[in-house]
């Protein structure tokens, strides 16, 4: 369960604001230039006049922040590691291309921290940009030795079983490696400080969010020949047709990024032997932002592995409407999406 402290209550102005200010200082180019650096923790505690908003969906905390980091854990995407425990609870979610074709989940939690979660999986060097700009903590069972050193080089929190303060249970019912459980809700009581890091905006919500007239309530997300996230708009959300999750309990976003990203060796390979890609998370693509039943051809920026994301539409930015956002990161070539209705 999320710790809340007054004083944090009316900080996340500063993601709402900043975002709004970015996009109406950018009107003219698709791709604006980075916000500067959040504050420190302590200085934006100060701004005890503004208003609150979760910095992975937009929408209002009424009250306040956690007392803890963002965190991202990194979560089994197969029919093995079937069922998925905790996403239900999770702020956003992203999908990620790993070996063989297949896909594996990061999904941040900040709001809420649930007590199970899971299955919990190996890191990637993907996850480097995307924990980044959060200055949280990721969260896996273990990774190989050359991706770890890449994380912790990149100045990322990283803990896994090796941890001492991490504790991964075993589902009886599971065979390794599709078998580690995570209580996040633990982990993150030992991590509870009154300068825990106050993640920035991650993506930009407004309140005036970017329209698109193209209906598109039913479509598939291909990241390989063999593995494509089949998706349905319904009740007003999205519903992954053909997920893993707990019945009842899986992810519901209000918006699908789908973002065409560039694929790399990630200089090692699998104990199967398959070599392990690398999604380069920075730099520029194509995208298309799935809100509200329609669609929109948009494009998509990144700075560096700790900026955050721009998208950009016609030479404007696109704003976001707030709520949860699934981002999918498509490899360029194989990957693609495919429109039903």
């Amino acid at each position: 369960m999320p710790v809340s402290n007054p004083l944090r209550a009316t900080v996340r102005a500063t993601a709402a604001l900043a975002a709004l200010a970015v996009v109406a200082a950018c009107s003219s180019t698709p791709d604006p230039k980075p916000e500067p650096s959040p504050a420190s923790p302590d200085a934006s505690r100060d701004a005890s006049t503004l208003v609150r908003a979760n910095p992975f969906t937009g929408a209002a905390a009424p009250k306040g922040l956690p007392d803890h980091p963002a965190f991202l854990v990194k979560i089994e995407n197969t029919a093995a590691g079937a069922p998925q425990y905790g996403l239900s609870e999770a702020d956003m979610v992203v999908e990620e291309l790993v070996e063989g074709g297949l896909t594996r989940l990061a999904a941040f939690f900040y709001s809420q921290t649930p007590d199970k979660v899971g299955h919990v999986r190996s890191t990637r060097t993907t996850d480097i940009a995307l924990v980044k700009p959060t200055r949280g903590h990721l969260i896996a069972s273990g990774g190989a030795g050359v991706a770890i050193r890449k994380i912790k080089a990149a100045g990322v929190a990283f803990h896994s079983e090796d941890t001492k303060n991490v504790t991964l249970t075993r589902d009886p019912g599971k065979r390794a490696p599709y078998d580690r459980l995570l209580d996040l809700d633990a982990y993150a009581k030992q991590h509870t400080s009154a300068k825990a890091p106050i993640p920035a905006p991650y993506l930009p919500f407004g309140a005036t969010p970017t329209t698109a007239k193209k209906k598109a309530t039913s479509f598939d997300v291909r990241f390989s020949r063999g593995t494509a996230t089949r998706w349905r708009y319904a009740d007003g959300r999205y519903a992954r047709v053909n997920g893993h999750a707990e019945k009842g309990k899986d992810f519901r976003p209000d918006t699908v990024l789908v973002l065409f990203t560039r694929q790399a060796d990630a200089g090692y390979r699998d104990p199967a032997g398959n070599p392990v890609p690398e999604t380069v998370f920075t730099g520029k693509g194509k995208a298309v932002v799935l809100q509200g039943g329609t669609m929109l051809d948009a494009r998509w920026s990144k700075k560096n592995a700790g900026a955050p994301l721009r998208l950009a539409a016609g030479g404007k930015p696109v704003v976001l409407e707030p709520g949860k956002v699934f981002v999918e990161l498509v490899p360029q070539g194989p990957g693609g999406i495919s429109v039903r209705g």
